[in-house]
């Protein structure tokens, strides 16, 4: 540890690392803003006034300001750009604005999500700032009041979120789940309801995202003639868990979208009808069903399962033979696609850490401030989303191409114009 003394003449104790990479953040900001003035400048050099000076030129400094970011709080000092341009449709000067700070920029992207996490993790706006000010060197942007408007944002913007024309995008595949948290909602039974899809381009997005009571029928139905209500058409196949009230409202609301159970979770249900010592070599035989290259090995696999415990544990092996068409309802679609539509993965890993960063609190806490913090790291993590495998059979998929064994077969008929 360094000590060091403040123009006060007061002594601080402070870790030279630290002030290092604040002092290395400062410089590269710096830096990074100066290169993106100039190549801004040298990009607009040839427009020129009448007289020819350059309508676009350097004008100094804006004044400095403190940027909260993941290496501390960094003073900024922004270079400012005269921009005597002139909009012809609207009359209005045309300003330069900087994409890696903004104007209102006070903090990064970084900070926001570290928040919300902390939120959900039990801790109460009034300790932010002795939570973050040992390791952001600061508790500037940070008090009590900034944490609070923000919640409030956060509320507003899953709000909007819910209430989002769906008619544009259209979800292919999707994903149902219901998450259980179990942080700051008002019913000890509530969990979150989470539906993702992949668009036609390949990319995965959220949604919806609301609370429900015991993943019931009747939450789900809300949630679903909700999507139906903003435009949502009906996806081509969807994926879930057993919870018979996805199904029951799903053959409600969207009753022409095919059924796809999740193999993780059946896997888990019948390797808890078969005795511990059985688990192993059951385990291995399921896998030999989810694996298979084709549905006839598959079906196969099924019946060499259903021979070997069928005598001694049909309890178990009724779990698997109810749903064998359901289960294997991934064979229909693009082999690429397989890895996807098999479980609800996307979901699960999604939340994973979620799970893992949350325990039980105490305090009062509304079911909107809850949702509306998952909301944001949900909201976060979709950037990170990778598409599903071999996108450009998606469109095709939704077309009403058809695949066996994973291959396509035959090309929808595209209609005259």
């Amino acid at each position: 540890m360094l000590s060091v003394v403040n123009d006060e003449g007061t002594t601080s104790v402070s870790s030279l690392i630290d002030e290092i990479v604040r002092e290395g953040a400062r410089r590269m900001l710096a830096a990074a803003l100066e290169a993106e003035v100039n190549a801004y400048i040298a990009e607009l050099a040839d427009e020129r006034d009448d007289n020819g000076r350059r309508l676009v030129v350097r004008n100094g400094y804006h004044q400095p300001r403190q940027v909260t970011t993941a290496a501390g709080v960094v003073e900024v000092k922004a270079p400012r750009v005269n921009d005597k341009r002139v909009d012809e449709a609207t009359g209005e000067r045309k300003r330069f604005s900087s994409a890696i700070l903004p104007p209102w920029c006070r903090k990064s992207p970084k900070i926001s999500e570290v928040l919300p996490l902390l939120y959900l993790h039990g801790l109460s706006s009034g300790d932010f700032v002795p939570a973050l000010e040992q390791f952001l060197g600061s508790s500037a942007g940070l008090s009590p009041a900034t944490v609070t408007r923000l919640t409030q944002q956060w509320q507003a913007d899953h709000q909007a979120f819910g209430e989002r024309d769906l008619s544009g995008s259209d979800y292919v595949y999707a994903w149902a789940d219901g998450i259980h948290l179990r942080i700051r909602l008002q019913a000890a039974k509530s969990c979150v309801l989470v539906l993702m899809g992949v668009r036609a381009d390949g990319t995965k997005e959220l949604i919806a995202m609301s609370d429900g009571y015991r993943e019931s029928a009747d939450s789900w139905a809300d949630v679903l003639r909700d999507c139906r209500r903003r435009g949502m058409r009906a996806p081509v196949l969807a994926v879930g868990d057993g919870a018979l009230g996805f199904w029951k409202a799903l053959a409600e609301v969207f009753p022409e979208t095919r059924h796809q159970r999740c193999w993780v979770h059946k896997i888990a249900n019948v390797l808890d009808g078969l005795p511990r010592s059985a688990q192993p070599g059951g385990k291995k035989a399921l896998r030999e069903i989810y694996n298979a290259e084709d549905r006839d090995h598959a079906l196969a696999a099924v019946a060499a399962f259903e021979k070997t415990y069928g005598e001694k544990w049909p309890k178990a092996v009724k779990k698997l033979t109810d749903d064998v068409d359901e289960l294997l309802a991934y064979h229909d679609f693009p082999a690429a696609h397989w890895i996807h539509l098999r479980t609800t993965n996307p979901i699960e890993s999604t939340f994973a850490t979620v799970r893992l960063r949350t325990k039980v609190t105490k305090g009062a806490g509304s079911a909107a401030a809850a949702l509306a913090m998952v909301f944001k790291l949900v909201e976060s993590a979709q950037h990170r989303w990778r598409a599903v495998n071999a996108p450009h059979l998606v469109a095709l998929v939704r077309a009403g191409a058809r695949f066996e064994r994973g291959r396509l077969v035959e090309r929808p008929r595209m209609t005259a114009a």
